[in-house]
């Protein structure tokens, strides 16, 4: 029967020496306990969790699908444990940290290049994953990442802080050869009857994003093509075969085909999206602050000088936050 009760971290490691030495008496021998104490702490393991994590009728001994769920999670967690004293001590002695950072793809196409170069300066180890913005937020629940640049700014969660970094209006592409001026809404939807839409992937944040205000303004068009990334979301606009919605980040990402479509910043769209620094709450507090600094001034610095010299006008579409950048919430 399963209980509340954290499961002991030392049995744990003990289960992981019976999985690699293949029997009791081996992981007995490399934790320096009794054949019994091991035999005992598997069986614990296995009341705690309700489930049998070993098959005892085979020598080797073999796991179970739980003891190999078990074997795979527990490493991880157990070489975590194993280097948790050293971080606090060289913590408290003003050692840099290893971070693990998560990029939403569209900031690591962009900016991830420069902010991983300030961020080398103030950390012994730097791990970069790129995704999509419900990934990294999973991850980061997860203790699996330490940082994340996303769209989705965890606002359902608690224990976490979060840095405005910018928003940025939608606008709306069209093929070069689409002539049409888009003013306005009606002439939106006018173009959904003529012309398909190209959309980014609904498993997305900013797919999602956009489904929803293009539903709101009642323009519908039927589902024909999804992509997961703005290069190939561009590049589809920019061959004729529709129109697309889209970002200026995301432009930026497409840079090598935006002088084959038309920008079209029509007002009345007004749908946007902001992008976060986000961490969990109480820890890296001084360096996320100084991750604050240093992801906004590559948006100054980078990201909109870069936006403005493709001459569409989408700069004018992103919006920084003013006022002091440790304002966190």
């Amino acid at each position: 029967m399963t209980s509340n009760r954290l499961i002991d971290m030392h049995a744990v490691q003990v289960f992981i020496a019976v999985s690699e030495e293949g029997s009791m008496s081996g992981a007995a021998n490399r934790m320096g306990i009794s054949q019994s104490g091991v035999s005992q702490m598997v069986r614990q393991l296995e009341d705690e969790l309700g489930v049998v994590l070993v098959d005892r009728t085979t020598r080797p001994l073999t796991l179970t699908a739980f003891g190999i769920a078990l074997r795979n999670r527990g490493a991880l967690l157990s070489d975590e444990l194993m280097n948790l004293k050293a971080q606090v001590l060289d913590a408290g002695r003003g050692v840099k940290p290893d971070l693990r950072l998560g990029l939403v793809d569209s900031f690591a196409a962009t900016c991830g290049s420069m902010l991983t170069r300030r961020l080398l300066g103030q950390v012994a180890q730097l791990s970069v994953r790129t995704g999509l913005s419900p990934q990294q937020g999973e991850s980061l629940l997860r203790r699996d990442l330490d940082l994340i640049v996303t769209s989705d700014p965890l606002m359902d969660i608690s224990d976490v802080i979060r840095y405005r970094l910018f928003t940025e209006r939608y606008f709306v592409i069209t093929p070069t050869s689409q002539q049409q001026k888009l003013d306005s809404i009606e002439d939106i939807r006018a173009l959904a009857n003529v012309l398909p839409v190209v959309r980014f992937n609904r498993s997305s944040q900013v797919g999602r994003q956009i489904e929803r205000h293009l539903r709101s303004l009642n323009v519908r068009v039927p589902n024909r093509l999804e992509l997961d990334n703005a290069d190939a979301l561009t590049a589809m606009v920019a061959e004729g075969i529709g129109w697309a919605v889209t970002s200026p980040m995301c432009f930026l990402q497409a840079m090598p085909w935006v002088d084959d479509v038309t920008a079209h910043l029509t007002p009345q769209l007004s749908a946007e999206r902001s992008l976060y620094l986000v961490a969990r709450r109480n820890e890296y507090s001084a360096f996320f602050a100084d991750a604050c600094e240093s992801a906004r001034a590559v948006i100054l610095d980078s990201f909109l000088p870069r936006l403005k010299s493709l001459g569409k006008g989408v700069e004018d579409l992103v919006k920084l936050d003013e006022g002091d950048t440790r304002e966190y919430f």
